[in-house]
């Protein structure tokens, strides 16, 4: 009798355990909030709110896609009429700046896409969370999207893919609390037209979700004995998650010796991470030769690549020039004060020295971190931008 009344027991105690359970995960049910996205959480039901703005629905507004009844398309679209595809891109003068997205409300940026035609490095994109003055974002189009260049590179990664002929596509997961407003500007002297899709999700932002931010710099030529700065004047809390680099040589012989280094809250001469050699950095070894050392060898994968060499063709480029990308995905660079990151530019000379370069080199610097963030230094400009 005592065995039964204790088994009993035990088996209310297991039914009142697994009710709790019950109980808490149909509470749980819907409180995903739809971030933080990937394989794993795929199957998860949320009530976020899927949004999209392109040319066809530039509000975003749901059900307000394909109302067009003029734009880039209409004469094409002129025996269908209106839903078939009126406005499938815009044009945006030489000079202007062309407003892409407003988003109010929380959320977060999940994808962009963009095709622009003319010079990639003259289409200058920003992105401005929660009402800032200063933008969290201010790069060239291509350098955003990993290709510098201004010519096609394949790059397959789970943060940036460029795909064929010119399929620009960020993964950057880009929250934000109150607002979102994304620009195009055209500082070229020629009209550009822009296709671009921005997917978005209004939901609830984690108060521990820092903002993404992106700074493009360059120098061309560096001086000699000149480290090339990355990323300086980082003040706030956060994490360091990518680097491109856009890298034209200006001498013969291997061009990358030189050190990446992170100076991690007051670091100062010396860095808390220090690096072994360029191609070391980005995941390579061995001057990116291939196995029969008949040249670089080009690779694209999740975390890093050399996404694209241009060789030259014997007439008018003469240079050799390099597309890099680094995504520190499986290890940011985590810093709660300050952060800066340099590179050095170095190649060989005679008697097994090595020789500063005097090399052209832009760098796009990727991270998350606290607001308000520091000003950035001033973008160059349209003839300092230039592909020579």
């Amino acid at each position: 009798m005592t065995r039964n009344v204790a088994g009993m027991a035990a088996g209310l105690i297991l039914m009142v355990l697994l009710a709790a359970v019950v109980i808490q995960d149909a509470s749980a049910q819907g409180s995903f909030n739809g971030l933080s996205g990937g394989m794993g959480n795929l199957s998860r039901l949320s009530k976020a709110k899927s949004r999209s703005i392109s040319p066809e629905n530039p509000t975003g507004e749901k059900g307000k896609g394909g109302m067009a009844t003029e734009g880039t398309g209409a004469r094409a679209a002129r025996e269908l009429g209106r839903g078939w595809k009126m406005s499938p891109s815009v044009d945006i003068k030489a000079g202007e700046t062309y407003t892409a997205a407003e988003i109010k409300g929380s959320g977060a940026i999940q994808h962009i896409w963009m095709t622009p035609t003319g010079n990639w490095r003259h289409l200058i994109l920003r992105i401005y969370w929660d009402g800032e003055e200063t933008p969290s974002v201010e790069s060239p189009a291509g350098d955003f999207f990993a290709c510098g260049w201004g010519e096609y590179g394949q790059i397959s990664s789970p943060a940036v893919c460029v795909n064929p002929h010119s399929g620009l596509n960020c993964y950057w997961e880009m929250p934000f609390r109150k607002s979102c407003r994304i620009t195009m500007q055209d500082i070229g002297a020629e009209d550009v037209t822009v296709y671009f899709q921005i997917d978005y999700t209004l939901t609830d932002v984690p108060a521990d979700a820092a903002y993404f931010h992106a700074q493009f710099r360059r120098v061309n030529p560096l001086r000699e004995k000149d480290v090339v700065t990355i990323l300086d004047g980082v003040k706030g809390w956060g994490q360091y998650v990518g680097t491109y680099i856009a890298w034209g040589v200006h001498n013969n012989g291997w061009w990358g010796e030189g050190e990446i280094k992170f100076y991690i809250d007051g670091d100062t001469d010396f860095p808390t991470i220090n690096g072994t050699g360029t191609e070391d950095y980005f995941c390579g070894s061995y001057d990116f030769e291939n196995g029969e050392k008949k040249g670089y060898q080009e690779f694209s994968t999740p975390y890093s690549g050399l996404a694209q060499v241009i060789r030259p063709d014997g007439f008018y480029n003469a240079q050799q020039r390099f597309g890099l990308y680094r995504w520190h995905i499986m290890d940011p660079v985590r810093f709660e004060k300050d952060l800066r990151v340099t590179i050095q530019a170095l190649g060989w000379q005679s008697g097994g020295r090595y020789l500063p370069l005097k090399d052209d080199i832009a760098t796009t610097a990727f991270w998350y971190q606290t607001e308000p963030h520091a000003p950035f230094p001033a973008l160059p400009g349209k003839d300092e931008l230039e592909i020579q």
